[in-house]
């Protein structure tokens, strides 16, 4: 089944509503930004790691324009030597490919293996976006109804300071 479609029933089963905006195809948030200027939410960037070992596997999620150092995360995360997984890892955990990054990948997780990271800035927001499996639109839906969202994924997540001291890159 399509991933897109699978998740809108998700969010339906959950009583989250949410609003659609189709665009081009974009695989970056460079690229994406320009569809993004008349959506009222906090738009994101979605980053996919691995530990050195390649047994752990991280969702990290801020702010699209807040600088993220992989560093920074090594030591923030204390998950070891960070690296970008794969795009055989991409898919096979969170069923996305490269450019198609999103939480709600995690409706592909079975095994719960995916941690995911927010930066605590996020909290502050009241709507939030990100690619529904696909790369070619972008959902928004309220802050509460994304964190109902990830409860009900149940994959563990947790609020951290990622970004060097709130730096907009």
């Amino acid at each position: 089944m399509n991933g897109s479609i699978r998740l809108y029933e998700i969010l339906r089963e959950l009583d989250i509503p949410f609003d659609y905006y189709e665009h081009p195809a974009v695989a970056t948030v460079e690229e994406a930004r320009k569809y993004w200027k008349d959506l009222e939410a906090t738009h994101c960037k979605n980053l996919f790691l691995r530990n050195h070992k390649g047994n752990g596997h991280y969702l990290v999620i801020a702010e699209y324009s807040m600088k993220v150092d992989i560093h920074h995360l090594e030591q923030c995360l204390q998950q070891g030597k960070l690296s970008f997984a794969s795009d055989e890892r991409l898919l096979r955990y969170l069923g996305v490919t490269p450019g198609s990054v999103t939480p709600f990948g995690l409706i592909y997780d079975a095994d719960k293996h995916v941690i995911v990271y927010l930066d605590n800035n996020l909290q502050a927001s009241d709507r939030i976006s990100f690619h529904p499996c696909i790369n070619t639109a972008s959902i928004v839906l309220k802050f509460n109804d994304f964190l109902k969202y990830l409860k009900w994924t149940g994959n563990h997540y947790e609020f951290r300071q990622l970004s060097e001291q709130g730096i907009r890159g």
